[in-house]
């Protein structure tokens, strides 16, 4: 039960944003919005609640455990808060803006994770994101990662690499094996937490060929910059058709990346496979010396929109911006306000009209209030010179 002592505390993950902070935040917002919209995405803008198996459907079936569930007192039926907003956009592509070509879409809006998704993160992250439906190409892929760079450097984020992986590697490797499910998913673990002897375990279970049982022990070892694709064409030369075409896959992605971001290190692991259930090509990620865990995250999920009865090819990526404002070297634009005296006198309010129209802070004292201009965060004042008013440094 709350006492009065405690019912100003927010529960445990769940924060907000204060004055400067908050204005910091709607800085990086505007600038956000306005980059997606200099490269073509439009904004939507999805509801707070939705019906669970719309937020579950497809891309979101990984997102269950995340999601606050509650019953709609007007249908009857179970509703979700999105813990992302990527199966949304991709209901919005299928039905709400259905068209035949390529569909760029961006969005920025809050969402609820039942728990942090790291140690002491936020549950109530403010996620922003853009997503192209409708072209299959790895051009869709390379621009929607080049867009992910430019927006990590609005912030001031330079120092950034893209680590790039294919799901249908492992995909292809454990169809040609033909693992069952539980076999797969152990392998998958065991590779995603870089643990060799289980991965050894796990494959000594199987009966396949000690050739396969290689390969999936190589893609442990196949990570680091851009000659990790000549080493995987090396090691998994033998490999069925589709894997050895996603390795030629990522090697052309990787051409087009470094032509539109010459600056940018790329990295390749391909034991790198979050999000393993809703992937289906490229996946990526941008990490960067500060933090050591992405800031930002993306895919390619095609035919997510089947789900909502109208397949498309997808890939998007999203980040968390209070995430990104930790890092970020974006400075903040304070501007230097002008407080002003109390009255009703009309050339003091016509003073003070004059300078909010020329688009000047300016706080007006209440009357009684003791004229303190830094309390109010003003550095400057508004004084009375004869009959004229004069703006001069407090």
């Amino acid at each position: 039960m709350l006492t009065s002592q405690s019912r100003w505390l927010l529960p445990d993950g769940v924060d907000e944003q204060l004055p400067p902070e908050a204005a910091r935040m709607e800085q990086m917002r505007a600038a956000a919005l306005s980059l997606f919209a200099r490269w073509g995405y439009q904004l939507c803008m999805p509801p707070l609640v939705e019906f669970l198996d719309s937020l579950l459907s497809g891309v979101g079936e990984d997102l269950e455990t995340q999601t606050f569930k509650l019953t709609d007192q007007i249908s009857g039926r179970m509703l979700g808060i999105p813990a992302d907003i990527t199966p949304q956009i991709a209901r919005i592509d299928a039905h709400r803006l259905p068209v035949e070509g390529p569909q760029r879409l961006c969005y920025l809006g809050p969402i609820l994770h039942t728990l942090p998704e790291k140690f002491a993160g936020s549950r109530n992250p403010l996620q922003v994101g853009a997503e192209l439906y409708g072209y299959a190409g790895i051009e869709a892929d390379a621009e929607v990662q080049s867009l992910m760079l430019a927006l990590l450097a609005e912030f001031g984020i330079r120092e950034v690499t893209l680590e790039l992986c294919h799901m249908e590697i492992f995909r292809g490797l454990s169809r040609a094996a033909a693992l069952d499910p539980a076999a797969e998913s152990a392998l998958l673990d065991a590779l995603l937490r870089k643990d060799r002897a289980e991965v050894d375990e796990v494959v000594a279970t199987v009966d396949m060929p000690p050739v396969r049982a290689e390969m999936f022990r190589a893609l442990l070892r196949l990570h680091g910059g851009t000659e990790v694709i000549a080493q995987a064409r090396q090691a998994l030369r033998e490999a069925p058709a589709e894997v050895t075409a996603a390795v030629e896959t990522l090697s052309a992605l990787v051409g087009q990346i470094e032509r539109r971001t010459p600056s940018v290190d790329v990295h390749v692991d391909l034991a790198e496979l979050r999000g393993y259930h809703y992937h289906t090509g490229i996946m990526f990620g941008a990490y960067t010396p500060s933090l050591g865990r992405a800031i930002a995250w993306g895919g390619r999920y095609d035919n997510v929109g089947a789900w909502f009865g109208r397949a498309r090819p997808a890939t998007g990526f999203s980040a968390d911006m209070k995430l990104l404002a930790t890092i970020s070297n974006l400075p903040q634009a304070v501007p230097a306000g002008i407080f002003a005296p109390a009255g009703l006198e009309p050339d003091l309010l016509a003073a003070i009209a004059a300078l909010r129209d020329r688009g000047e802070v300016v706080v007006q004292a209440l009357p009684g209030q003791v004229g303190d201009a830094a309390q109010a965060g003003c550095t400057r004042i508004l004084h009375r010179n004869g009959t004229d008013w004069q703006v001069m440094p407090a």
